[in-house]
């Protein structure tokens, strides 16, 4: 993520090694504190983590080295702009919302304790404040000085992505985060994932109907992967900002509409079926 060299031939491996040291760092981290930290901060015989958080925390580790290395990484910086839209999608609609479901409630609790942290963390996970800062980056990430410079800047590169993850954690945490004080109800979460997938819209359109390439870096990008021009690049990142990114919220809103349905049906028949029966006694006239 740090270098932005420039690649004659894009499908020509490239090793990200601050990403194999991040990488490993959290899961030496994740293995120390379950390890380590867990069993002294969960009631005796209770479980540190389930098989849920451990698989979560796998999946998001191959979300983070598939979005941040060859090919993706190299291609979507350097070559085609819907490549790095697809990176993008990677860390904000897959990484962040698997890191909250990778991580269990005691350690959260462990992280931020109950006083200032606390207090920061809930204010700042507040669903309008998360949205605000999350859709703020999406916006900043679109405007064509910063990524122009960005494609050319390692380091600034680097900082927009983390700024991208740290947002989207903040934006995912009243949906999926570990502390149920913090969560939203389902009528709630729904309406807030639906506003969520309308601002990206503002710049998907925009980038589907200009008439010229936003983006000098790509526009003028003489190494054609795929021979796909600079216009048809351009329109296919805006249509997967709309319909992929709007799409993806619909189906997790139809997941909690669902289980919501379900469970609320579910208890309804064990109502009715342990609901004593009184037999009605008729006296003779």
């Amino acid at each position: 993520m740090f270098a932005a060299a420039r690649f004659v031939d894009p499908w020509r491996f490239q090793p990200n090694v601050e990403v194999y040291l991040l990488g490993g760092f959290l899961v030496a981290a994740y293995i120390y504190v379950v390890r380590v930290i867990g069993p002294k901060a969960v009631p005796s015989g209770a479980a540190v983590i389930t098989r849920r958080h451990l698989w979560c925390f796998v999946l998001a580790m191959l979300v983070l080295f598939s979005a941040s290395t060859w090919p993706i990484h190299q291609i979507g910086e350097d070559y085609l702009y819907f490549m790095h839209m697809i990176q993008h999608m990677m860390l904000s609609y897959l990484l962040p919302p698997l890191v909250l479901l990778a991580t269990p409630e005691w350690l959260l609790r462990v992280l931020i304790g109950n006083g200032r942290t606390y207090r920061v963390v809930a204010f700042f996970t507040r669903p309008v404040v998360a949205a605000v800062l999350y859709n703020g980056v999406i916006m900043l990430l679109h405007v064509p000085g910063i990524v122009n410079t960005a494609t050319v800047n390692g380091p600034l590169h680097y900082l927009l992505h983390v700024a991208l993850v740290l947002t989207a954690l903040l934006m995912w945490a009243p949906v999926v985060g570990p502390l149920p004080e913090l969560r939203m109800r389902p009528a709630g979460t729904m309406i807030y994932l639906f506003l969520q997938g309308v601002v990206p819209t503002v710049p998907a359109m925009w980038l589907s109907m200009a008439d010229n390439p936003v983006y000098r870096h790509y526009g003028q990008q003489a190494v054609r992967v795929w021979g796909i021009s600079a216009m048809d690049d351009q329109q296919v990142a805006g249509v997967l900002m709309k319909i992929a990114g709007g799409w993806y919220m619909w189906i997790i809103m139809g997941y909690i509409y669902f289980a919501r349905f379900g469970k609320e049906a579910a208890d309804a028949n064990t109502y009715r079926r342990q609901r004593p029966v009184t037999e009605s006694v008729v006296r003779p006239g």
